[in-house]
């Protein structure tokens, strides 16, 4: 059963791309992508997988599709559109557009916000909810957005096409920022019982590398990919057999991938000496160097506080200055690094984050109570349950 999850989540934003393009209706395709996935489910286990899995739920959503527009009161306006639709059951192209998927989605008619919810929620296949705790909105109101987004792009009348090129690099930079959001989610999932959501990490990796195939010389697309690879090779590290959250500096490092991480080397190495610097580079670099280091007491923190300083340059957001604070702590100490965060408690003291870095530092500095404190926070305003295991497991060792 598990594996046929897997294949229809991987199937699921290549059969919607591929309806949106044959007709045009993004609502109707992807209600016909989610009945045609709920078939797939309760009769793929039993019947087995078709020999073409693709083929299958292009041609049942199609049908869908057909059916609800061929019952529409509206049938005879209609008439001249449906007769020149692919019948359902014609072959289906070997083709993946999903790339063309992820540039309609990030359409200039929306908003940037409204760009990144609709290709997590239609591309990512991300629920509303897992979206909604990525932009720290309520669940409702972000239905809203994507609801209100797919409503603009049909009014726009956008078309199944990629973009031009005076839009492309805009847009890019938007699909860059929507996969960057999907890895997250997959690497550390913002709630549940498990760390990892391994199908979110896979699917941004391999539409990042179809990206990269599409613009092999651009040095933020594969920072970005160099990013995930450096980032992902640490996976089987950062838990226990029990599931136990493992924080960098005490992970076994000869379970890191290596294959990925000289992968993902070679690419910002690549990247670095033969494009101007960009943010995704920048973060693969400091990536890099932790990878690059046999034991956590090897690290190379002057040079990660080097690079942080460069990013937060060139994307100066809450978040960097919260990690450049942990590298100026582990250089010039962690009160240092303390006076800094607390500058950010403004921008970041609702996130669970800040309290966890706070804690981190509050304890390297000695003072366990307020460290235990720190931690309890964190713990409680996390809805991942691996996190708040681990960070309560924190409070508790400090004499706080």
């Amino acid at each position: 059963m598990a594996g046929v999850e897997d294949l229809l989540h991987e199937l699921a934003p290549q059969v919607l791309g591929t309806l949106v393009r044959r007709y045009g209706q993004f609502d109707a395709a992807e209600d016909a992508v989610q009945e045609a996935l709920l078939d797939a489910a309760v009769q793929w286990p039993e019947q087995g997988v078709p020999d073409s899995p693709r083929g299958w739920l292009v041609t049942v959503a199609s049908r869908r599709i057909i059916d609800e527009m061929r019952s529409d009161a509206s049938r005879r306006r209609r008439e001249e559109t449906v007769a020149a639709w692919p019948e359902p059951g014609e072959p289906v192209p070997d083709r993946d557009d999903t790339l063309t998927l992820l540039f309609l989605c990030c359409h200039p008619a929306l908003s940037e916000p409204s760009q990144l919810a609709l290709t997590l929620r239609a591309v990512g296949g991300l629920t509303t909810a897992e979206i909604a705790r990525a932009f720290l909105v309520p669940e409702a109101t972000m239905a809203q957005r994507i609801s209100r987004a797919k409503a603009r792009i049909k009014a726009a009348g956008a078309q199944f096409t990629p973009p031009p090129e005076q839009e492309r690099a805009e847009r890019l930079r938007v699909v860059l920022h929507v996969l960057y959001l999907i890895f997250n989610e997959g690497y550390t999932a913002s709630s549940g019982p498990d760390l990892h959501r391994t199908d979110l990490t896979a699917e941004a990796v391999r539409l990042t590398r179809a990206v990269r195939g599409l613009l092999p010389g651009d040095g933020e697309v594969a920072g970005l990919l160099a990013l995930m690879l450096l980032t992902d090779a640490r996976r089987s590290a950062r838990t226990d057999g029990e599931g136990r959250l493992i924080p960098l500096a005490e992970q076994d490092r000869s379970l890191w991938d290596q294959k990925m991480i000289a992968e993902g080397v070679e690419l910002v190495s690549g990247a670095l000496a033969a494009s101007t610097l960009g943010p995704y580079q920048l973060q693969a670099a400091i990536a890099a160097v932790h990878d690059e280091a046999p034991r956590a007491g090897d690290t190379d923190w002057p040079q990660i506080l080097a690079l942080y300083e460069l990013l937060a340059g060139a994307s100066d957001n809450p978040v960097v200055r919260l990690n450049h604070a942990v590298a100026v702590a582990m250089v010039r100490g962690p009160r240092e690094g303390l006076a800094l965060v607390d500058a950010l408690a403004g921008p970041l003291g609702e996130h669970h984050r800040w309290y966890a870095v706070r804690a981190h530092l509050l304890e390297l500095a000695g003072d366990e109570r307020a460290a235990g404190e720190a931690y309890r926070e964190a713990a409680r305003r996390t809805t991942s349950l691996p996190e708040q295991r681990y960070l309560t497991e924190r409070a508790g060792r400090t004499r706080g």
